[in-house]
Parts: C-alpha cells; sequence; structure tokens
C-alpha cells in the first residue's frame, strides 16, 4: 500500500460532478493497494499517516502529527501510486490491486484513520473520475510505503 501525504491549507473533492466536501488545514491523502496488502496492512499505514510527525510546532519545527494539531483529513483512492513506467511510454498497472481488493482496503483505511481522530474526515468515491483542489502547505509532500517500513 502507498499513500502519498500532501500537508495542506485547504483542499476540496469532486467525484463524478458532485461535491464531496472540503478541508481546512491537514492533510490530502492519495492511496494506492497493490495486491499483497491486507486489513493490517491499511490499518498500519493509516496508523503511521496520523501519527507522522509533519506539523510544525511553536518554534517551526516539523515535530507535529495530524492528531497534535487537529487537522482534517481528505482521503483519495488513487491505483496510478503502482503505475509502473520503465519500458515504453504507457505506464502499467499490474502492480495495482483489482477493484475487488483495492475497495474493500480504501474504505479500511478510512475506517481507521476516522477511528483514530476526532477531525473530520473526506473521502473520495472507489473508482470515480475525481478533481481535487488544494494548496499544499510548505510544500510537504512524502511517500509511505507499506514495503518499505523506513519510509
Amino acid at each position: 500500500m502507498r499513500a502519498l501525504l500532501q500537508r495542506v491549507s485547504s483542499a476540496a473533492l469532486t467525484a463524478n460532478g458532485e461535491d464531496r466536501g472540503s478541508i481546512g488545514p491537514g492533510l490530502v491523502v492519495l492511496l494506492g493497494v497493490t495486491h499483497a496488502d491486507t486489513p493490517g496492512t491499511a490499518s498500519d499505514l493509516a496508523g503511521r499517516t496520523v501519527h507522522l510527525r509533519i506539523f510544525e510546532d511553536e518554534n517551526g519545527r516539523m515535530n507535529r502529527s495530524l492528531l497534535d494539531c487537529g487537522g482534517e483529513l481528505l482521503l483519495v483512492p488513487q491505483f496510478t501510486l503502482y503505475a509502473a513506467c520503465r519500458q515504453g511510454r504507457r505506464p502499467s498497472f499490474q502492480a495495482a490491486a483489482t477493484p475487488a481488493l483495492a475497495g474493500p482496503l480504501f474504505d479500511e483505511f478510512v475506517h481507521c484513520c476516522t477511528e483514530a481522530t476526532s477531525a473530520r474526515v473526506r473521502t473520495g468515491i472507489f473508482g470515480a473520475n475525481m478533481q481535487v483542489e488544494l494548496i499544499n502547505d510548505g510544500p510537504v509532500t512524502i511517500l509511505l510505503d507499506s514495503a518499505d517500513r523506513s519510509g
């Protein structure tokens, strides 16, 4: 599982032409699922997401987590995080999980994030055409990969 975290001042999401809501300061998380992922993977990565210290403290250092600062979450399914572009000019998405596996694991990730925080959580719609508007704060963008416990 891969989660691309973007620290934002604000963000909004539209899916299939429907307004899905907006958030204030917090994180936009683009989430990709691969074949080997499990509910445990989703739970672990959700915990790492909400506890990652990428918000500034009173000294301007990245020392606070989403939980510490009460930030909001916008969670977006994003199978293209598993694009392979090593050959040719067209990405391969063979590493991305099928919708039958990825959909429920995205839902599990959403559930785990929602359980971990009292902040507002907005989500995209799995398999929908979505537009995300955001103001990246910093900019701070970090990739968490369940296959790399150091990342």
